[in-house]
């Protein structure tokens, strides 16, 4: 049965991309009424376009779609883990504190000497803070780091 891994793949993303446009569309109303552009419009988009890469996959499967073993199969369900323990500390510890610490072990298991991965972790972290609180004037968590 040739492409059942990548249907079962793409049912699975089908699935999440209804249940994430659901979601989206259940933002409130910004002050002032409805608006062409809200805060639902960029995850409709994403939504949509996953919808559109779930049934491609779901229709036309690649028949020589081999899955990951071992090592690699590792590498992905670490990869995984890291971005959802992420999004746990982003709260408590904040956004350059987690950022650091996922940035830098993503790149060392990707291959970097661990001093430079985390290196390049805060470096990342530090410009996209900046950038997003005085740049775009968007929050980020503080976290250990609030001044008082």
């Amino acid at each position: 049965m040739t492409g059942f891994g990548d249907r079962i793949l793409g049912l699975g993303l089908l699935v999440l991309a209804v249940a994430y446009g659901w979601a989206a569309q259940q933002w409130p109303e910004p002050f002032g009424g409805a608006e062409g552009v809200g805060p639902e419009t960029f995850p409709t988009i994403l939504a949509f376009v996953l919808v559109i890469g779930s049934l491609y996959l779901m229709v036309k499967p690649d028949p020589d779609a081999q899955w990951p073993v071992r090592k690699t199969a590792l590498e992905l369900v670490t990869s995984v883990v890291v971005l959802i323990v992420y999004a746990l500390l982003m709260e408590p510890l904040g956004f350059i504190i987690s950022t650091t610490l996922a940035v830098g072990t993503l790149s060392w298991r990707m291959g970097a000497r661990p001093r430079m991965a985390f290196i390049t972790g805060l470096i990342s972290a530090v410009v996209v803070f900046v950038l997003f609180n005085y740049g775009l004037d968007l929050s980020l968590p503080a976290g250990l780091l609030e001044v008082e």
